[in-house]
Order: structure tokens, then C-alpha cells, then sequence
């Protein structure tokens, strides 16, 4: 009975998560500002994707993506400034990207069916969190799990 409490408070916690995430309409922006965006709920899927070509265009180990139905997303601002690049041979994959500052954009997968946001664009915490890692078997072969690394709240010490 000790643990009542907290577990109910915990259990209150995530349902007002589940909750926010249901009600709260998200705005994304880039880099420069001069692109904004929208979402209305509710946000189902974040992936952590390995892919060759998600972490060329992400510049790092794995890109982090939220996937939302085309009715769920609009441009706000800036809409002109997006262009969109689509690899030769690729099925789905696009990107779409800042033409000011380069900031990786909100893009719709070929074929019409989701619009895959950048979790790194969007200006508030989705309270969503990633459900899990696709394409494990391309990681980068440098990829560590990073709660096996150091962590500091700014800049390391210098030696």
C-alpha cells in the first residue's frame, strides 16, 4: 500500500500526457524562422530511423520522426522556401529542406499517404516519445548506445 500513492500520481501523469498529446495542436519552425508549421492531433508514431538516407539527411546516427496523417499538417509560413529533393529509385523517401538555412523540413512520403516531421523542428515537447528504432540493421557502425556515454550539461571540461 506504500507504493499507492505514487503509482496513481504516475498513472495521472501519463493519462494527462496521453491527454495533451490529444488536444494540443504543435508548431514547428527551422532554423531561420522564415518556415512555420502546424500539426493537429493527435501525434501517433516517433521512430528513431537508421536508414543510409535518413542519416545523410539528418548529418547524424539515426533521424528522429514523427509520422502524421497529410490532413493533420499544414505550412504556416515560409511554404515557398521549402524545396524538395527525391533520390533516384527510392519508393517513399523524400526530403524536403530550408532554402535560407537549410534546416531539415516536415516532407510527404511518395505516394501521398504520411507527412514525416523532423522531430528536431518542432518548437514544443510532443509528449510523445520514440516508440522504437527502424532500419537497426544499416546503424552506423561508429552508433553507441548513448546512455553508454558521458553526459554534461554544456561543453565538456577542457583538458
Amino acid at each position: 500500500m506504500r507504493n499507492g500513492p505514487l503509482a496513481t500520481a504516475k498513472a495521472g501523469a501519463q493519462s494527462r500526457a496521453a491527454r495533451a498529446t490529444e488536444d494540443i495542436i504543435m508548431k514547428g519552425s527551422c532554423l531561420c524562422g522564415s518556415v512555420t508549421y502546424e500539426i493537429d492531433p493527435p501525434l501517433a508514431l516517433f521512430q528513431y530511423c537508421h536508414c543510409s538516407r535518413c542519416r545523410k539527411v539528418s548529418g547524424s546516427a539515426h533521424a528522429a520522426s514523427l509520422f502524421v496523417a497529410p490532413s493533420q499538417f499544414r505550412w504556416l509560413t515560409g511554404e515557398a522556401d521549402v524545396a524538395r529533393f527525391e533520390p533516384t529509385g527510392a519508393k517513399y523517401y523524400a526530403s524536403c529542406f530550408c532554402t535560407t538555412c537549410g534546416s531539415s523540413l516536415p516532407w510527404l512520403v511518395q505516394g501521398g499517404r504520411n507527412v514525416v516531421v523532423p522531430a528536431g523542428t518542432l518548437d514544443d515537447d510532443p509528449e510523445l516519445r520514440p516508440r522504437g528504432h527502424i532500419y537497426w540493421d544499416s546503424k552506423a557502425p561508429w552508433y553507441h548506445e548513448v546512455d553508454a556515454l558521458e553526459h554534461w550539461e554544456q561543453l565538456p571540461p577542457r583538458r
